[in-house]
């Protein structure tokens, strides 16, 4: 009896269940399209920050800046190369392996950090820039001048005589070449920024490589160079043959070339030592915590969380992240409970319009609950139809953001000082201790994907919606009494 009256009121009332169903299909559609817009930016910036970070890294330790002494040069690379004393037209070349941001931390504190209570796992990496100046000397030709009194000698006539000329030609032409190399520690392929790229062709590195002559090139760099796996690179001497290109998954690279860590601190002179320390805790909702006690029980040291990396994105992503989490969601929730409000006005006035027809009810002994059930009945159908209506547009939305996929660009950087990532590159890319951090643009595709949760959020407001709604009209058909159908008949 139920489903059978209530089939036949929606049929027979059809123009307004479409009424309330539209109102609550606008409101769910927004939502749907508002939180797939959100977690679209969520996995925009996430692909901006794996790209500095590294996945499975929820933080990175390094050492906190120190002030630079007065007259301290040490930092700065010197180059020096033997004059010639025949005009061979000999190459000279000279490199210098730097530490990144000069600031390293013992190989031993990875060791206490990956010990703190929360920390599931920790490894090390050394940040490499190498610089190297190549080229040679030309000898310059001495031309004899023809002025008078070339071989009088002084001004007397006397003395020995001194050819008159100048030196034409000659001086120097040499080419500075500047990379930067990562020491990744192989035998922990899961951490650190090596796993945000992906290896295109050849291998990665093998547990026992540990102190092998193999390097990982980045693809674009491979390009430039005309590097291919099998090739070798030459760094400070050292030959090391080149078995995997690695393409970033967005962005730019970590560092040009990898090698083992190891390697790098026999390259750099920096034995059992690390830039950079790369965090995963076993707790996400404890990132905070561990945070203080790293830097609580282990002095001189910055810990960055991906959570501050990300306040550091600026440009049209972070812009539209800001609009898309405050004034999208803010939005989305005055439009809901105004469809919501729509739909519970709209159900008690059919219930006014209804008068005769419940009092008509109640006289052939409907109880009130029973009405009540009915028109909530309906209320919630009229929900439902609408969360399907809703779903259908939202989903549409997001489809049409994704087949769109406008371009968002990242700011990253900014002039951060001090501590910043400390991911490879250093002050390369935001901040390596002491150094002052370079901005770069990244151009990241703007997606909305629609999940699951998201659709169950969308069927939890429709029948939400219904209820509100029949609530409104139920309270109203309660408060009925048959003689009022009676008043109505004419």
């Amino acid at each position: 009896m139920f489903f059978t009256y209530l089939r036949r009121e929606l049929r027979r009332r059809r123009k307004a269940a479409l009424v309330v169903a539209s109102g609550l299909a606008l409101g769910i559609a927004l939502v749907i399209v508002v939180n797939s817009v959100s977690s679209g930016m969520g996995k925009a910036q996430d692909k901006v920050l794996q790209s500095l970070y590294g996945l499975g890294t929820d933080m990175t330790v390094t050492k906190a800046a120190e002030p630079a002494e007065e007259g301290q040069d040490g930092q700065r690379p010197r180059f020096r190369f033997d004059a010639q004393d025949e005009d061979s037209g000999e190459e000279q070349s000279s490199d210098r392996v730097m530490v990144q941001g000069f600031q390293t931390l013992s190989s031993a504190t990875v060791k206490k950090v990956a010990a703190q209570d929360g920390v599931s796992d920790a490894v090390g990496g050394l940040s490499l820039q190498v610089v190297k100046v190549s080229g040679e000397f030309t000898r310059g030709q001495f031309q004899q001048g023809s002025g008078s009194g070339g071989g009088q000698g002084g001004p007397q006539g006397g003395g020995s005589a001194q050819p008159e000329g100048r030196v034409q030609g000659g001086g120097a032409d040499f080419d500075v070449n500047s990379y930067t190399v990562y020491g990744t520690d192989v035998t922990e392929p899961a951490l650190g920024p090596l796993t945000s790229s992906e290896i295109t062709s050849g291998r990665t590195f093998k547990d026992s490589e540990t102190d092998a002559k193999v390097a990982v090139a980045d693809a674009s760099y491979a390009k430039e160079k005309k590097l291919a796996v099998g090739d070798t690179v030459t760094v400070k001497g050292v030959k090391f043959e080149v078995v995997g290109i690695a393409t970033p998954a967005s962005g730019d690279a970590a560092a040009n070339l990898y090698i083992p860590l190891k390697r790098a601190q026999t390259l750099s002179d920096s034995a059992d030592k690390v830039t950079t320390i790369y965090v995963k805790a076993a707790d996400s909702q404890r990132i905070d915590a561990v945070k203080s006690d790293i830097q609580k029980n282990i002095s001189g040291t910055t810990v960055t969380t991906s959570a501050d990396l990300a306040e550091t994105v600026s440009g049209s992503l972070s812009t539209a992240s800001d609009l898309a989490t405050k004034v999208g969601k803010w939005l989305s929730i005055a439009v809901l409970v105004a469809a919501f409000l729509v739909a519970g006005l709209l159900t008690s006035s059919a219930v006014s319009r209804r008068v005769r027809e419940f009092g008509t009810l109640k006289a052939l002994g409907w109880r009130s609950g029973r009405v009540t059930r009915q028109v909530v009945g309906e209320a919630v159908v009229n929900g439902l139809v609408g969360g399907v209506l809703g779903i259908a547009v939202g989903v549409a939305g997001a489809y049409a953001v994704t087949a769109v996929s406008p371009t968002l660009q990242a700011e990253l950087g900014g002039g951060a000082t001090g501590g910043g990532m400390g991911g490879p590159g250093g002050g390369r890319m935001l901040g390596g201790p002491g150094q002052q951090a370079a901005s770069r643009t990244l151009d990241v595709a703007l997606t909305a994907p629609v999940s699951l949760t998201t659709i169950a959020l969308a069927v939890g407001l429709a029948v939400t919606g219904g209820l509100i709604a029949g609530a409104f009209g139920g309270w109203r058909a309660s408060r009925l009494r048959p003689a009022d159908a009676l008043r109505r008949v004419e």
